[in-house]
């Protein structure tokens, strides 16, 4: 990875990741989502329901299930005021539309601001999603990421991805 990628993994926070989502349809999935970023402060309360909304909305526009069991659901949200990240898990599969057909197992859930500020760079935020769908490619990464046991040795595992 190069150099700037780094550090790409550090807004992923062990208290944002969800290693077993108990739902099985994307309106489930993206409650619990926003119900664990609202928990680890990283998404105000108030913009919960926006987001879930937002999230659900966006998956019927088309699914962001880029194959191999990896969905990266991804929107703007108003009031927001730097992207909030969820790495979350659902080790038996979820029916998620998948250009591959594949049930989303490993769910890179993201949300940004709708515009450039102090704490968003629309650039950097680009960087970071190649970044994702990069490891979203790599065999090691999604076979590691379903063995792990905390939601911290998942954080560590980005960290090491960012690494290589």
């Amino acid at each position: 990875m190069q150099t700037q990628a780094k550090d790409f993994w550090k807004p992923f926070k062990p208290s944002a990741c969800i290693l077993k989502l108990k739902g099985s349809t994307t309106d489930e999935v993206f409650e619990e989502i926003t119900t664990v970023l609202v928990k680890a402060k990283l998404l105000p309360k108030a913009l919960r329901e926006k987001a879930a909304s937002a999230f659900v909305e966006r998956e019927a526009l088309a699914s962001t299930g880029v194959g191999n069991c990896v969905a990266i659901p991804h929107v703007k949200l108003e009031g927001l005021e730097e992207p909030v990240f969820c790495l979350a898990l659902a080790p038996e599969g979820i029916e998620w539309r998948s250009i591959d057909g594949s049930p989303a197992k490993i769910f890179f859930a993201v949300a940004r601001p709708e515009r450039a500020s102090d704490n968003y760079d629309p650039d950097r935020h680009l960087e970071s999603m190649r970044w994702i769908a990069a490891i979203a490619r790599d065999a090691d990464f999604r076979r590691f990421a379903l063995a792990v046991s905390n939601r911290t040795e998942l954080v560590e595992l980005l960290r090491e991805m960012s690494e290589r």
